[in-house]
């Protein structure tokens, strides 16, 4: 007579967090096999870590919509250039941390999923993953392609999504917080109109050349 086991469940008591006391980040999984390990989506009440993360992967220790608030502050940045793209977005934390909170709003009233979530789903489909550098051989430079490391993909698809939102709030009237979230959503969808997948697919189309 074969005895049945009574399963026993253990419910934990570690306390569920939610971002900005909203939205449930527990439930959410990476798809992308390459993205596991790199994006953060551990559940926290306060995104704000103190301190530089100097330390070897230090970057995954952050949550991944505090990265996005953190590329924020740099959307002057391009290339090895820095120029004012749009005086509203500067280095004080609690505005950007504002310009994050609307445009989440704004993409849960527009898609009615997990602005989280929705993000997620983002960068998994504008992280490129070829680009090309500069090889020096006998005096000769030229292109090669190469792939892009994990943390990388996640770096680049935040400062596209950035970068093409700064680009279409400057010198409109549009906010920068409802640009971040329309580059959000046309992300999402894989829309031709984003300037994030653009970018990646401009990076792998040149890299497909230099091979």
């Amino acid at each position: 007579m074969i005895e049945e086991k009574e399963e026993v469940k253990v419910e934990s008591n570690s306390p569920n967090f939610k971002i900005f006391d909203m939205w449930d980040i527990s439930q959410i999984h990476v798809e992308d096999a390459g993205l596991k390990n790199v994006i953060n989506l551990e559940p926290k009440l306060i995104l704000k870590s103190e301190g530089r993360n100097v330390v070897k992967h230090g970057q995954t220790r952050v949550n991944v919509v505090e990265r996005l608030v953190n590329k924020l502050a740099l959307t002057g940045h391009r290339g090895k250039k820095h120029r004012i793209e749009l005086g509203h977005s500067t280095g004080k934390y609690s505005k950007n941390m504002k310009v994050v909170l609307e445009a989440f709003k704004y993409v849960e009233k527009k898609t009615g999923k997990n602005p989280v979530e929705v993000l997620v789903r983002a960068i998994e489909k504008i992280s490129p993953r070829d680009e090309t550098t500069i090889i020096e051989y006998g005096g000769a430079r030229y292109p090669q392609a190469v792939d892009v490391s994990p943390i990388r993909r996640v770096n680049l698809a935040l400062k596209n999504l950035v970068h093409g939102a700064s680009d279409k709030a400057f010198g409109k009237k549009k906010k920068l917080s409802q640009s971040l979230a329309d580059e959000i959503i046309l992300a999402y969808e894989e829309n031709g109109e984003s300037s994030a997948l653009k970018k990646k697919k401009e990076s792998e189309a040149q890299a497909d050349s230099a091979r």
